[in-house]
């Protein structure tokens, strides 16, 4: 994957594990540059789990356009890579049509993956991709998730699985093989149930809060293993950018903010603008 540019198009790729910031600096790169994002999260696809899915506010999106974000309207359609890579190329198209710049953001690799090693879609043959990886150090992202998911269950996350509890539903399929679900099976079968007690139910919950995290961990640990497969093996020229620091800075918005400028966001602006000069 040598950066050969010769007729060819950028498209930037903005990886990482969950909750390391791919949405903030995709919004922000597009921003900059007059770029569109193309979801590449395999649960954002579809429609609802706003909270669970940690979908971006409209607010936060600074007025960017967004594809391929909770276009699936029903949550039991298996929405498959191949089926992404089909929308993806289509997308991105439109938006090189556009004189745009295509900016895929999401952590769900696979995706990434079938996009640009399929040949079938052709991506190497007709673009260059920039790869940024946001890659946080585990235990301080490990600590983040863990403080995110007790925020989410605050904004509703309960609720939100209860709207698409249905007990008869298969968990690997669709909108509810996301994190948070599955692990909220034994609690939501017990709120009808009268034999219990609120402690026996409240223990129920608290244990499904537990295991919603050790997912969310085990998660960020595959999401960084496949990162890195991609560059060690498949040979990606991957530029890895480290939000640590970021992270480690608490009460503080205005440092923090300063911080991911000249941390996260001058340095991906700088690779990404590399790119786009050769071309």
């Amino acid at each position: 994957m040598a950066m050969n540019t010769v007729n060819k198009k950028v498209v930037a790729f903005v990886m990482g594990a969950t909750g390391s910031g791919k949405s903030k600096l995709s919004v922000a790169l597009a921003a900059r540059i007059g770029g569109e994002i193309i979801n590449s999260d395999k649960i954002q696809v579809y429609e609802g789990l706003d909270v669970l899915g940690n979908r971006i506010p409209e607010e936060e999106k600074l007025g960017v356009p967004h594809h391929l974000l909770g276009h699936v309207k029903n949550p039991d359609e298996e929405y498959t890579a191949r089926d992404f890579c089909f929308e993806a190329t289509s997308v991105i198209e439109r938006i090189i049509n556009s004189g745009k710049v295509p900016i895929v953001g999401g952590g769900s690799n696979s995706f990434i993956e079938a996009l640009v090693e399929d040949p079938d879609f052709e991506f190497m043959s007709k673009y260059v991709g920039c790869f940024i990886w946001l890659d946080v150090s585990p235990n301080v992202l490990n600590t983040f998730v863990s403080k995110r998911v007790d925020q989410m269950v605050n904004q509703g996350l309960v609720d939100e699985v209860r709207g698409i509890f249905a007990p008869d539903k298969d968990y690997t399929k669709g909108i509810r093989r996301a994190i948070g679900v599955p692990e909220m099976d034994k609690y939501m079968r017990a709120e009808t149930n009268k034999d219990m007690t609120v402690a026996e139910k409240k223990a129920l919950l608290e244990s499904a809060i537990a295991e919603i995290k050790t997912n969310t961990i085990g998660l960020i640990r595959d999401q960084v293993g496949k990162i890195q497969r991609l560059r060690d093996e498949l040979g990606w020229p991957i530029h890895r950018i480290d939000p640590t620091a970021v992270f480690q800075i608490e009460g503080d918005k205005q440092a923090q903010e300063a911080a991911w400028l000249k941390m996260v966001f001058n340095p991906s602006f700088n690779i990404l603008q590399q790119y786009l000069k050769n071309i």
